[in-house]
């Protein structure tokens, strides 16, 4: 079955720390890279990101990877293909604490 296209990647707080998103993504070798950090995304907020314009490269398999200030990361298990001005957006809710914190797709919308 074929990666489902998306065009940006959206994270809720619903965590009582601070969050960054990040994406990582597979280069033209396979390797796994990792792009900058966001800024913060604070309890309660959501915040939009096209992956492209945080340096992950169109028809990549994307993954969304959040940086938690203080904490332990989360990456999500599912990817996605990422295609510039795809007008489909993956939404992620993050909640819990800073050492154990839950990281899920919500919708795809």
């Amino acid at each position: 079955m074929p990666l489902q296209k998306i065009g940006k990647m959206s994270l809720k707080n619903s965590g009582g720390f601070v969050a960054r998103v990040q994406f990582s993504y597979l280069d033209d070798n396979g390797e796994k890279k990792l792009t900058g950090q966001s800024g913060d995304i604070t309890l309660g907020f959501t915040k939009t990101y096209d992956p492209g314009e945080m340096g992950v490269p169109a028809g990549s398999m994307v993954y969304m990877h959040v940086f938690v200030v203080w904490g332990t990361d989360n990456e999500a298990k599912r990817a996605f293909l990422y295609e510039k001005g795809n007008v489909s957006v993956a939404h992620y809710n993050i909640s819990g604490t800073t050492l154990n914190n839950d990281l899920g797709l919500s919708d795809i919308s």
